[in-house]
């Protein structure tokens, strides 16, 4: 049938306003009509799901996603993984996804050059299950540059494409966009697990600048930055490089900035893999020791401060904790909303606009993605309980019913006797 019918749901639209108990009717890929009240919604050609009072909302947006990371420790042991496996492993990341209602996602990098490309291209030919995707190209760094610490480490070389000057930057970005990539990564900043401090900046502004024009040379591609060090968010604002992950260390100054272009940028914290290192990384070998030893506590403790700064200045921050390593492992995605408000001070609204109105924005499709709304695409998660009262519960892949992309079900909803929502009531 071409139309399906929400019944008796209870609307998180993703506005700001509190949900509501409604009807939402869909219409091929888009959302005909959400009605405030029950019951008014009729027609017998309707495919109807009864809701039972559930939360209808928006698909999520991981902003930092790496489907070709394998919750394995090292980034070596990921890249020693042959290709074909690779692959498998990367379209079942990108389910994985879907699963848990992320809807959309923003490639941060992929582990071998054309990985990102491939999956998204098999996404979007419907061949395999996945979010709405940007493909990334792999890192690039400089000789040197966190990624190329170690050159015993052949792995290593699968990760990071390795320049030295402008005209080899040119030359790497030229060959992703002609691969097909939409995102550019750059590695700005150094990683303390790696041995390079987090506060080194070693990429200098004119292999940054030839980055940044080189890609700009193809409309619609995208700029993202591993960037923990101020300078490295410095960088960013100079340049005019579009994402910006981590931002740990930036300043006060930095921050004013940050706000005063707060529409030319996102923020992804990426605190997901920062908290884990710091206590839940020991099975691993990473103790709290370990982590204290190499700086994380004393780095977490700058994120989060920045991060209230940067909210409180207006910067757009989006989740996407750098799942994919052992101790952020696939599946555990929305732990960042949880991230959001418990280290953070978000409200469970403002946690889960940044995933869904925010994800919209960072799609570049805010005009007609992440919200409930009419004429929006369908992208539609109903949820077993409230999120508002409990964030957790987006973690919960049992109380996440169904998944709906583009209008078609990616998981058929399930209804159980008695919702979790209308016992709490």
């Amino acid at each position: 049938m071409a139309t399906t019918l929400f019944k008796n749901v209870r609307v998180l639209d993703s506005t700001g306003e509190k949900p509501y108990a409604g009807d939402v009717l869909i219409d091929g890929n888009r959302i005909a009509k959400v009605e405030r009240n029950l019951n008014v919604i009729t027609g017998e050609n309707h495919r109807v799901i009864e809701g039972h009072g559930m939360t209808l909302m928006s698909g999520l947006c991981d902003a930092h996603t790496h489907f070709s990371w394998i919750d394995q420790p090292t980034l070596d042991a990921i890249g020693m993984l042959p290709v074909e496996e690779h692959i498998l492993e990367a379209a079942r990341s990108a389910a994985t996804y879907l699963d848990m209602g992320y809807t959309m996602c923003m490639g941060a990098a992929a582990a071998k050059p054309r990985l990102d490309v491939v999956i998204r291209n098999y996404i979007n030919a419907g061949k395999i299950p996945g979010p709405r995707y940007y493909a990334a190209s792999t890192e690039i760094a400089t000789i040197g540059g966190l990624g190329d610490l170690n050159p015993s480490h052949v792995a290593a070389y699968t990760f990071v494409e390795v320049i030295n000057g402008p005209m080899e930057m040119r030359r790497a970005v030229r060959k992703f966009l002609k691969e097909g990539v939409d995102n550019i990564k750059l590695n700005l900043s150094g990683e303390n697990i790696t041995g390079m401090e987090a506060e080194r900046t070693p990429m200098a502004d004119d292999e940054v600048y030839e980055a940044v024009t080189e890609a700009r040379r193809k409309p619609g591609t995208r700029i993202c930055a591993h960037a923990r060090s101020n300078e490295s968010v410095l960088q960013c604002l100079k340049y005019g490089i579009d994402m910006i992950y981590h931002a740990s260390f930036v300043s006060d100054e930095t921050i004013e900035l940050l706000a005063a272009a707060r529409d030319k940028h996102f923020v992804g914290p990426g605190v997901a893999w920062l908290y884990q290192t710091c206590y839940n990384a020991s099975d691993w070998g990473v103790t709290p020791e370990v982590a204290l030893a190499m700086d994380y506590p004393r780095e977490l403790e700058a994120c989060i401060a920045g991060v209230k700064k940067m909210k409180a200045a207006g910067v757009r921050l989006v989740p996407g904790g750098d799942y994919g390593f052992a101790w952020t492992p696939h599946g555990t995605y929305a732990k960042d909303l949880e991230y959001f408000v418990d280290l953070f001070g978000f409200t469970p609204m403002e946690a889960i606009i940044s995933a869904t109105a925010l994800g919209g924005e960072v799609m570049k499709m805010g005009h007609e993605l992440g919200q409930v709304r009419d004429g929006f695409l369908a992208d539609l998660i109903l949820v077993d309980g409230d999120p508002l009262a409990d964030i957790t519960i987006l973690q919960d892949r049992t109380r996440i019913m169904s998944v709906m992309k583009d209008g078609v079900f990616h998981r058929e909803p399930g209804v159980p006797a008695v919702s979790r929502l209308a016992l709490a009531s």
